[in-house]
């Protein structure tokens, strides 16, 4: 696997990159958490995120897998961006250019030899020809990504008149409540953006890290993340009589992203505190709901 994007532009590994980001937002992982609950590690995540590599269909796979989006519609993109990414497409162009270049005259036999100026108007004429081609083996090669991009889609278009396709149904979240303790809002499905809302505003913390509470009605779950972190940093969420559900900024990837707790049962949020503690044991600062 190359290490490096293609020369050329390549608008489907640009997407899929993106796509694998919302993805990874989705589920509330951190790229230390992907390394350990995938066979791909946290450098390599980092190069499928930001387009640096392609990221092996497998990954992409688990991806969605994680994320509880099904995975026709990306994995349809995928194979679009390998075709980018290995060459193939540019391959075929160039196959395609000089097939055409190839083709034989219209000259009859005994046919007088062409000037100079016409044979550079021949020339400009054969470079147009070219150029046309190719803009139109562009045009073709987005349509083919629109179609098997659309038909990826469940039932896109099927008996809708402004073609805009039925989305499918978000899964059930895979815990409620008390069921949700100590479990991760990512891979529960609580932690989809859509269905998130934040409870007051973020609190900055003395050392520059800011923390917030989360919180999904339909898990009926809460839990805390911080960000703009050090290596070493804590953070707990807690309701009083429970145990505190903690995490902590394991190295440089945590520091770089979203770091959440494990949740805790939001039915009743009264009391609910929300503890920082900086790396190197420095003071512990809490705040409450």
């Amino acid at each position: 696997m190359k290490d490096s994007a293609p020369h050329a532009a390549a608008p489907a590994c640009m997407r899929l990159a993106k796509e694998l980001r919302e993805l990874k937002a989705r589920t509330g992982l951190s790229l230390a958490v992907l390394a350990e609950r995938t066979a791909y590690s946290k450098s390599s995540w980092e190069r499928y995120l930001n387009g640096k590599q392609l990221a092996p269909r497998q990954a992409v796979e688990a991806l969605c897998a994680m994320a509880s989006e099904p995975p026709g519609r990306l994995t349809a993109l995928w194979e679009l961006a390998d075709a980018e990414w290995s060459g193939r497409a540019r391959s075929a162009a160039r196959a395609g250019s000089a097939e055409e270049a190839a083709q034989p005259g219209h000259d009859e036999p005994g046919d007088r030899a062409p000037t100079a100026d016409e044979a550079q108007q021949g020339s400009r004429k054969a470079n147009t020809a070219r150029r046309r081609w190719a803009v139109a083996a562009a045009v073709c090669a987005v349509g083919v990504a629109a179609a098997v991009w659309a038909a990826a889609l469940p039932d896109a278009g099927a008996g809708d008149p402004v073609g805009q396709g039925a989305r499918t149904r978000p899964p059930d979240p895979g815990c409620r409540a008390q069921g949700c303790v100590g479990k991760d809002p990512g891979l529960m499905g609580c932690g989809m953006p859509e269905h998130v809302r934040a409870l007051g505003r973020p609190h900055r913390t003395s050392t520059g890290a800011w923390m917030e509470i989360r919180y999904n009605s339909g898990c009926e779950a809460a839990w805390a993340r911080i960000w703009h972190t050090h290596v070493g940093d804590a953070l707990d969420v807690s309701l009083p009589g429970g145990k505190p559900q903690r995490a902590e900024v394991a190295d440089k990837y945590d520091a770089e992203d979203y770091l959440y707790t494990p949740m805790i049962d939001g039915r009743d949020l009264t009391g609910l505190q929300v503890c920082f503690e900086p790396a190197g044991g420095g003071s512990r600062e809490c705040f409450r709901n």
